[in-house]
């Protein structure tokens, strides 16, 4: 397949060691001298950053719209209340009461008023940041504290990483609407599991969403034990090919602790330049 390439890493759960393998397949495209993009949607708690540690140069406001409601115009219809599936505007009495943090910014209410007295405002959503990292360009994005939706900001770290390059997303964890809005339109998706009983029921859910969705998988496999065939064995069952495995290495957890790359490690480099060549095996197929 031609450039541009997206892969998006993603797991069933948390702490599978996602991050880890997407900053190191960024950091190993870099090294060859491949234009990169690493994307961090995981906009509740980015860090790659940590690992990838890039100069951020620029810093946009990311906002919805929500509804502000003129009373002097409102004729007390209470047609958007009724039209809200989401409990964000209210008509008590004379009264419209709004409630921003509930509003999902479909504009039915703007639609069906009347009187138009329903203008547009905003609500901060989170910013995206930029910058780089070595060859690496970064994006992420880091949601306002105690906002509900991370949806929107997600698309918009999407929206802000450039075409022509390979693009590596870093995936929130899960199977739920902000993982859906992350790997929509991708080339491909890298599953990361454990071989624990949670990593693996976690990875039977994300194997059911990515194949509802029709996109092209695979599994990798952290902090492998020779011992322990149960990820391998899991994969068998479900038909779903491993395309790496990333042992339980103390040096790993270690350069880990300290905000280090994998890919530094003796060997480890190989491993995430293997794993990156399967993949795009994968896709010309």
């Amino acid at each position: 397949m031609s450039e541009p390439l997206t892969v998006a890493v993603a797991s069933g759960k948390g702490g599978t060691g996602k991050t880890t393998v997407a900053t190191n397949l960024a950091y190993v495209l870099g090294r060859q001298g491949r234009p990169v993009w690493y994307v961090d949607c995981d906009v509740e708690e980015p860090n790659g950053h940590l690992f990838l540690r890039p100069g951020l140069t620029e810093e946009k406001k990311v906002t919805v719209p929500v509804p502000e409601v003129d009373l002097n115009r409102c004729v007390h219809c209470g047609l958007c209340a009724e039209i809200c599936r989401y409990g964000a505007i209210a008509a008590v009495g004379d009264m419209i009461l709004t409630f921003p943090g509930m509003c999902h910014s479909c504009g039915g209410c703007f639609l069906v008023c009347p009187a138009e007295a329903i203008s547009e405002g905003e609500r901060l959503v989170g910013i995206v940041e930029k910058g780089r990292a070595g060859p690496v360009t970064f994006v992420h994005g880091r949601l306002r504290v105690g906002e509900a939706m991370s949806p929107p900001l997600i698309k918009a770290v999407r929206r802000a990483a450039g075409g022509g390059a390979v693009q590596v997303i870093d995936v929130p964890p899960g199977t739920s609407c902000p993982v859906i809005t992350a790997i929509q339109g991708v080339n491909f998706v890298v599953l990361v599991t454990e071989p624990t009983p949670f990593g693996l029921h976690d990875l039977g859910l994300a194997l059911d969403m990515v194949r509802e969705l029709g996109l092209p998988h695979a599994v990798v496999v952290n902090r492998t034990d020779e011992d322990n065939d149960s990820a391998r064995e899991f994969c068998r069952q479900r038909q779903v090919k491993i395309l790496a495995e990333i042992p339980d290495d103390r040096r790993v957890a270690e350069a880990y602790s300290r905000g280090e790359m994998a890919a530094s490690i003796s060997g480890y480099a190989e491993r995430f330049e293997a794993l990156l060549a399967a993949v795009k095996r994968m896709v010309v197929r």
